[in-house]
């Protein structure tokens, strides 16, 4: 894949969309290209949080560590994120990402992506949006799951 391939696949994140060519173009220069094979971890929940990833193809699962056992509770493809929430408050991975496929991503390191917060307020404002949702998303799930808890009991 080219570079400028690459600013074109973190455009369509939107994240990144906002961004102007140039940022872009200096984002995806910095960044590595990683690859993984299916079955592999981008990393572990628990691990400190040192890059951020843009899946640019293959698809991956995201585990949580439960009392019995490793928990999907997402799945991540194409133009998604992940690793941002473990950067953005300074605390370890809050989930495990295990491809399902050959994976292929563009690891950005964590001073680099602080560095584009800072300098793209606006940035950062999506990234907001993004969590929210995700919370929303998760609160909903757990709200449902509590729900059928409740009922199995009764």
């Amino acid at each position: 894949m080219l570079l400028k391939d690459e600013v074109e696949m973190l455009r369509r994140i939107t994240l990144f969309s906002g961004l102007p060519p140039a940022k872009l173009k200096l984002l995806a220069f910095t960044s590595d290209r990683v690859m993984y094979s299916a079955g592999e971890n981008l990393f572990h929940q628990g691990d400190i949080g040192d890059a951020a990833y843009v899946i640019l193809s293959g698809k991956a699962d995201v585990l949580v560590s439960t009392p019995t056992g490793q928990l999907k509770v997402a799945e991540v493809e194409q133009n998604s994120i992940v690793g941002e929430i473990a950067i953005l408050c300074n605390t370890p991975r809050t989930a495990t990402i295990q491809t399902t496929t050959p994976l292929e991503a563009l690891r950005i390191r964590k001073d680099d992506f602080l560095k584009l917060l800072a300098d793209f307020p606006e940035m950062a404002v999506e990234i907001m949006r993004v969590l929210a949702d995700r919370l929303s998303q998760t609160t909903s799930e757990l709200t449902e799951a509590r729900s059928r808890a409740q009922r199995a009991e009764a």
